[in-house]
């Protein structure tokens, strides 16, 4: 199944919103790093690129365009990058492990009596990101430290 990138970067914009950034999973995901490195580079990196444009053709003149305007395009592929691999990552299934953590967490959620989504056959990252969001959006610090 091939998806457009368009459809990824959408993707990866909604799984970086989805993901809790809690120093639990900082250990456990690549996933936290990658969405705080996503997230500064989506602030700051446009900036840094008509900076690094302005600065190279003031200093060195119009002569440098093509390299000017290669450091710019690199700094605004940045955040690209991230949202791709995030967009990327969110549709992959969970690995044999984690799906059977992922079904312990949510069967110990319903028996809490939270509103969680029906179990997948094969789960992908995007319900994992869910599921630990209403984990610790919902639920109380005694349980989420059962699990982290």
């Amino acid at each position: 199944m091939a998806q457009s990138v368009p459809t990824i970067l959408r993707d990866g914009q909604e799984y970086m919103k989805t993901w809790p950034l809690r120093r639990e999973l900082y250990s456990l995901f690549p996933d936290c790093r990658v969405v705080a490195a996503t997230r500064f580079a989506v602030k700051f990196m446009p900036p840094a690129a008509v900076l690094a444009c302005a600065t190279m053709l003031n200093t060195f003149g119009t002569e440098y365009l093509p390299q000017a305007l290669a450091i710019g395009a690199f700094f605004l592929s940045m955040p690209m990058q991230g949202l791709l691999w995030l967009g990327k990552r969110s549709n992959e299934t969970l690995p044999p492990q984690l799906r059977s953590w992922y079904q312990e967490i949510l069967t110990s959620m319903r028996a809490q009596g939270c509103a969680v989504q029906n179990p997948q056959h094969k789960p992908r990252y995007r319900e994992l990101a869910r599921l630990l969001k209403t984990a610790f959006d919902d639920l109380d610090k005694a349980f989420t430290q059962q699990w982290f």
